[in-house]
């Protein structure tokens, strides 16, 4: 540390530079530091209230992400010209970087903690997110909040068969794997990623490495909270009467129990919440105002026995066996009008997928710190409260429906067909209408099945399945196809998609200690049973796209002229291309390069909107006769337009068969005529002729 209280670790990792600096700025937060990754740099704060809320039964953690514009050079769009609520991206990297740092806050600490994060400066090749994670452990670690458990991320990449840490925004376009990993030294706490149908090996040898990576991280962020870290404080464990726990077993703990073996969510919701409610009211005058802690001995009592049953007598909340999956129905079609639905139902969880076909003109536009870009294909993933029984108001998505909806849009994106083959913007939208768990999963089932009912040439159905894992000293169990409790109360929650070639999208979260690689290869392999099984029931119902698109969909027809001739087409001020529009009812697109893409469910509308294209641009070819009409008569010839805007010469020589006198004696303005291209000089200058037509007329009739 120098004289100004500055301190900066740095070490090359993968041919970059990473520089993680305390002590220059922000001085006033309870931690701050900047993390450098080549020439992209992000800040990071964490600040914890100085005293607990009063009345708190939940950690109030806040993680905050923002990329400002500046960090890539550019002046926010909109009125205001300033950055305005966060994108999906910085939703996305925000979550990223709470899930692991959550489960590792200790029990009993309720002072309101934020952190915040900031990208800085972006210089187009290292994405920030990952950085983030690493900034806002550090903070944690260097201030007096008491975190004790320093956690690095790293993105894994694999390109060319070759597994890359920390791959740039070039390497990732040719990578089949883009996997976020956070970890401590001894395990890894968090998985978010996508990948191109890969193997469960494969899989398990991406996460092993990713942690090798990220262990030199930890040890720049340990080898600086010795330097500099600030003393933690103190927390007091919740203080427990013995006496009130006694009493709480005693008249529930049998009754939780007996409650625990209804299979149904709501007969079993419903009788636990009978239990204490009598229970609170047993103890009320017992114990005064004790309410929240007799819930949190309920709440345990409830978790360790279902935990109990799973470990020891391979016993589910629902009746089920560990790898046994909830029964699974599915119907496509379920909406008459829409341009593919379909309705998949697993267990209590259920989710409504319709999509959408449309043009270039639907394309989302996103402004990120990369640049502009277009999305062609989204998913949109809605949680109303009616799925749950609850009554609550409609705000928008939360960061929990993005989230999921981002994971399942991920999950598909590798079936998707190529802009090139399929030149559709699809929109799929999920709404559940039940929810018991597993609800991300049951989008990627019901996606899958209503592209393949709107026509849309997938690669292949993908299906979803979440894992889940009991972990009680050494013995572990693994659940497939977990129910909400299972989530809440288990170990881990882990996401696999995929198709039956392989993996295409994975999402881990862990909240214990000592899952070792050897336990997600386990729980890899039965994900890949139980999502073959729930494969299986979606190709009984369809097994691959319609041949046909829906009849409301439209028909998109492509065809290219050259770059130069657009403006013929759109015309002074879009007059020419409007009149195509009005006169057919298609949707025009035409791009740069010349493509133009006519969208109408009437296919006729369609045709005849190419055909006047077609014709605009038309080119002449010798040889070829064409009826035309006299726009203008000289002295030598006559001028006639056998194309729109395209006149060809023909000669007084060329006018008849015999010597004609004057052009007047054989065409008047406005004539029709047919006419023969006989010549196309360099400067494009056309020659036309009636004679070779007359010619060729009594040629065949002599011929007869």
């Amino acid at each position: 540390m120098d004289k100004t209280g500055i301190r900066r670790m740095e070490k090359e990792i993968w041919g970059r530079k990473l520089a993680i600096e305390t002590g220059r700025v922000a001085k006033q937060a309870d931690g701050a530091v900047t993390v450098q990754y080549g020439d992209t740099m992000i800040f990071a704060s964490a600040v914890a209230s100085k005293d607990p809320v009063e009345g708190q039964d939940f950690f109030p953690l806040t993680v905050d992400y923002r990329e400002k514009a500046y960090a890539a050079g550019k002046i926010p769009g909109g009125y205001f010209k300033r950055e305005g609520r966060p994108s999906e991206k910085e939703i996305l990297s925000a979550r990223l970087t709470d899930r692991p740092l959550r489960p590792l806050f200790p029990e009993g600490y309720f002072n309101e903690v934020q952190i915040m994060v900031m990208a800085l400066s972006y210089d187009q090749e290292n994405d920030p997110d990952v950085l983030g994670i690493i900034g806002a452990s550090t903070a944690l670690m260097l201030s007096s909040i008491p975190y004790n458990t320093p956690i690095a991320a790293v993105r894994v990449g694999r390109v060319d068969g070759q597994l890359v840490a920390f791959p740039t925004s070039n390497q990732l376009e040719s990578s089949d794997m883009n996997i976020v990993l956070a970890g401590t030294k001894d395990s890894i706490v968090m998985v978010e990623g996508g990948s191109k149908e890969v193997s469960e090996a494969d899989m398990l040898a991406a996460l092993d490495f990713g942690h090798q990576q990220l262990k030199l991280v930890v040890g720049m962020i340990e080898d600086l909270v010795r330097e500099v870290g600030k003393p933690k404080a103190t927390v007091a464990p919740p203080e427990i009467d013995s006496n009130l726990v006694q009493r709480v077993e005693e008249l529930a703990k049998k009754r939780i129990f007996d409650a625990n073996k209804i299979h149904d969510k709501a007969g079993r919701e419903a009788e636990i919440g009978k239990i204490a409610e009598e229970v609170l009211a047993a103890l009320a005058e017992e114990f005064p105002e004790q309410e929240a802690k007799v819930e949190k001995i309920l709440g345990e009592i409830e978790q360790a026995d279902l935990r109990r049953a799973v470990v020891e007598e391979k016993r589910r909340a629902d009746g089920r066996g560990p790898a046994d999956i909830r029964p699974v129905s599915c119907q496509i079609g379920f909406l008459p009008r829409t341009h593919g639905s379909a309705l998949f139902t697993r267990g209590q969880t259920q989710s409504l997928a319709a999509v959408t076909l449309g043009t270039k003109i639907d394309e989302q536009k996103i402004d990120a710190l990369e640049g502009e870009s277009y999305k062609s294909y989204m998913l949109h993933y809605n949680f109303p409260p009616f799925s749950v029984g609850e009554v609550r108001p409609l705000r928008g998505p939360g960061r929990r429906e993005i989230g999921h909806g981002a994971l399942a849009e991920r999950a598909i994106e590798p079936v998707i067909p190529a802009e090139g083959s399929f030149p559709y913007t699809i929109r799929i939208v999920s709404d559940i209408l039940e929810s018991n768990g597993s609800s991300s999963m049951a989008t990627v089932c019901s996606g899958s099945l209503s592209l393949m009912d709107a026509g849309v040439p997938i690669k292949a159905p993908v299906a979803g399945i979440a894992m889940g894992l009991i972990k009680e000293g050494e013995k572990v169990v693994i659940l497939s196809d977990i129910l909400g409790v299972e989530d809440h109360l288990g170990d881990m929650d882990f996401k696999v998609t995929g198709t039956r070639q392989g993996i295409t999208a994975f999402q881990m979260d862990l909240k214990t200690a000592g899952i070792t690689l050897d336990i997600m290869g386990k729980a890899l392999e039965q994900a890949k049973t139980g999502r073959l099984h729930i494969l299986d029931v979606m190709e009984a119902t369809i097994s691959k796209p319609k041949p046909e698109l829906s009849p409301y969909a439209p028909r998109i027809i492509t065809i290219k002229i050259k770059p130069d001739r657009i403006g013929e087409v759109i015309g002074p001020g879009g007059k020419n291309i409007r009149a195509i529009v009005e006169q057919t009812g298609a949707k025009i697109d035409i791009e740069d390069d010349g493509t133009v893409l006519i969208a109408s469910v009437d296919g006729a509308a369609g045709e005849a909107a190419k055909n006047i294209i077609l014709g605009m641009v038309e080119e002449p070819e010798i040889g070829r006769i064409y009826e035309g009409k006299v726009r203008r008569i000289a002295a030598f010839g006559a001028f006639v337009e056998i194309l729109p805007g395209t006149d060809g010469l023909i000669h007084i020589s060329e006018l008849d068969t015999k010597r004609v006198a004057r052009v007047e004696d054989v065409l008047k303005l406005g004539d029709t005529v047919t006419v023969k291209v006989i010549g196309i000089d360099p400067e494009g200058k056309v020659r036309l002729s009636r004679k070779a037509v007359l010619e060729g007329s009594r040629l065949s009739e002599a011929r007869k």
